[in-house]
């Protein structure tokens, strides 16, 4: 017999659209980039840094298209060095190649 009671609701996974595909994933399946409140952009592999956040597959193909169209300057309203860029372009390597070997 039952009481009525049901038991904890299962938790909510946030989900984010990546800049290349647009497809939606868990948060944590994507790799953010933040625009912090000082106006500095970094790579946030916690996904918990302050600030406005941009985020993208861990594939290549989706970063390359990403950065072509300009997306993470239009989501970030602002340019987005190099730098950063380059880091993150690595990172999606290094997963790859972690991740493709037999």
């Amino acid at each position: 017999m039952s009481n009525g009671k049901k038991g904890p609701k299962p938790r909510k996974v946030p989900l984010r659209r990546c800049l290349g595909c647009g497809e939606s994933f868990p948060k944590k399946d994507l790799i953010r980039v933040v625009r912090s409140p000082a106006g500095e952009v970094a790579l946030d592999f916690t996904g918990k840094m302050s600030g406005r956040g941009a985020y993208v597959c861990k594939r290549t193909a989706c970063f390359q298209k990403a950065r072509k169209a300009g997306r993470f300057q239009k989501n970030l309203e602002l340019s987005i060095p190099e730098e950063v860029l380059d880091a993150l372009a690595q990172e999606i390597r290094l997963f790859e190649e972690e991740n493709t070997e037999p």
